[in-house]
């Protein structure tokens, strides 16, 4: 088994019109449910409220891509279907069926973590880390809200179902969520210290390293407060067990022989054939694992997902997702292992092949030509289909899709990576640079190099803020960092304005953002304000 089920446990509430209403039962192998007097009175009831949580989280990354991937220069929709083109040429509607339910997930999410932070003083001495979990969990998804709505209400307890506690949780500025979002994650923190490492389940490293992103996204950046957290967690990865995926050069194999000119009787690896070693081990991080070999200089055959390999040094934190049989999946949303419909199924249609052949998530023409195999040798043909890259060249109305969840349709059972360290290493450079224009320092000179060697690429010796930018931006495709790090830089209008005038699109300043969901503005009529632009 890959990993462990998300299955057991789920508590729903009636609530506000804030939240989703539910009625799932508690413990989806036993049809009779607990009320949660009865289950925090159990042996384990903290650790099932915390499975529960993760649960729940499960969701939100099913329609993320949509909403922030789509709407960068990295991808495009070729496609009427759907919201797909209206959400890719920034012409988002408040009535969005997406736009409402990615912030419905969440808040559904934090609902479950604040029923433990609500009874955090009833935990017992061995489930004390499940605290830290939910004060983590809660700090993710106000920091997903705050990054694609800017002003949310911030959500610290489970509330009534009178809409009237509702009004007591307005929008908040941005900078106020931030803050409680980063009081959140170093509360995590010190609920967390010495637990159990699992990449499965929040851990303290996780909470540093979110937290350090956190100041970073801020409005007005802490690079020091960021900088120091990171370091911490950089200069003591071991302990942490955190590194790269990343095999030397003395340690690559070799696919054919290649005679040395001097001795022709030693076989000489070719840089071609390490570059094929380091692509292996980039689609690796994801636990996909590719098939044929290596042939004429080029790493051929076709990615699938290996479930053995998705837990590995360089994934700090990813929401499990696990494939059964040939087409069903387990969540706490099967109820009987053999459902079709679950959380599992709609994450993965909508990150391989079948959903980019909808017309979605298809490679940009302007992102192709940062990644291309000249360029990237490595990351190139872990990241995008070197087929339909070939027959791109020819006509460049040719989709390219994306291969880091490769899986067809809806038999995929990819995890959803939410923190790496290759991101934690990027974070460090940049809370080093501290929002300068280059900089020398050893420290994210080494952070920054570490990655770009496995990438099969040179050295720097001088780092600048686009070096950064842009090498976020290979390292990073496909997995909802590009809107988010455009704004972090404060190149979001810069380089979107010119995107949208190069492709026909409606891109304005305002439009960073997506609009505030209209159902909840209806629900609470005269509270709630539409961000500009809608």
């Amino acid at each position: 088994m890959k990993k462990i089920f998300i299955k057991s446990a789920v508590l729903c509430f009636s609530i506000s019109a804030l939240f989703v209403s539910c009625e799932e039962e508690l413990d989806l192998s036993n049809p009779t449910a607990l009320s949660l007097e009865e289950l925090l009175q159990t042996d384990n009831g903290f650790q099932l409220l915390a499975n529960g949580v993760l649960d729940a989280y499960q969701k939100v990354p099913a329609n993320e891509f949509l909403l922030i991937e789509l709407r960068s220069d990295n991808v495009r929709a070729n496609s009427e279907n759907g919201n797909f083109p209206e959400i890719n040429r920034y012409n988002v509607d408040p009535n969005n069926g997406d736009v409402a339910t990615y912030y419905s997930n969440n808040m559904a999410a934090i609902k479950h973590a604040n029923t433990i932070i609500d009874n955090r003083f009833l935990a017992p001495e061995d489930q004390q880390f499940t605290v830290g979990e939910a004060y983590f969990m809660r700090a993710l998804c106000h920091f997903n809200l705050v990054r694609a709505y800017q002003n949310v209400p911030y959500i610290d307890k489970v509330l009534d179902p009178n809409i009237d506690e509702a009004r007591d949780y307005p929008q908040l500025p941005e900078s106020e969520v931030y803050e409680k979002i980063i009081d959140d994650f170093k509360t995590s923190i010190a609920f967390l210290n010495g637990a159990e490492q699992n990449r499965y389940r929040p851990t303290e490293g996780a909470a540093i390293c979110l937290a350090a992103k956190a100041y970073l996204s801020q409005p007005n950046p802490d690079y020091a407060e960021a900088e120091l957290l990171l370091a911490s967690v950089v200069e003591n990865n071991s302990s942490f067990g955190y590194d790269l995926l990343f095999t030397d050069r003395d340690d690559a194999e070799q696919f054919e022989f290649n005679a040395d000119p001097i001795d022709p009787t030693i076989d000489v690896l070719t840089d071609q054939e390490y570059y094929a070693n380091l692509a292996i081990d980039f689609g690796n991080v994801f636990g996909n694992e590719i098939s044929g070999g290596f042939s004429d200089g080029t790493l051929e055959g076709s990615w699938s997902n290996n479930p053995a390999l998705e837990i590995n040094d360089e994934v700090i934190f990813s929401i499990a997702y696990d494939l059964v049989s040939s087409d069903n999946y387990v969540t706490s949303d099967s109820g009987l292992d053999d459902q079709v419909e679950t959380d599992s199924e709609s994450h993965s249609f909508a990150m391989t092949l079948q959903g980019p052949s909808n017309g979605v998530n298809i490679a940009s023409i302007d992102f192709l030509e940062v990644m291309n195999p000249e360029l990237e040798p490595v990351r190139f043909y872990a990241s995008v289909n070197p087929n339909d890259y070939s027959a791109f060249l020819s006509n460049n109305t040719i989709d390219v899709f994306n291969t880091k969840f490769p899986t067809d349709g809806e038999i995929g059972d990819n995890d959803w990576v939410i923190l790496r360290y290759a991101d934690v290493l990027l974070l460090y450079a940049e809370a080093i640079l501290a929002g300068g224009n280059s900089t020398t320092d050893p420290r994210a000179i080494d952070a920054f190099n570490q990655v770009r060697a496995r990438a099969g690429l040179e050295e720097v010796a001088n780092l600048t803020r686009q070096d950064l930018l842009e090498e976020r931006r290979v390292e990073f495709v496909y997995e909802n960092q590009r809107l988010y790090d455009l704004i972090r830089f404060g190149e979001a209008d810069n380089v979107l304005q010119l995107f949208s005038v190069q492709n026909s699109l409606a891109y304005t300043p305002d439009k960073k953002y997506l609009p505030f969901p209209q159902r909840e503005i209806d629900n609470l009529p005269n509270f709630y304000t539409q961000n500009n632009g809608y």
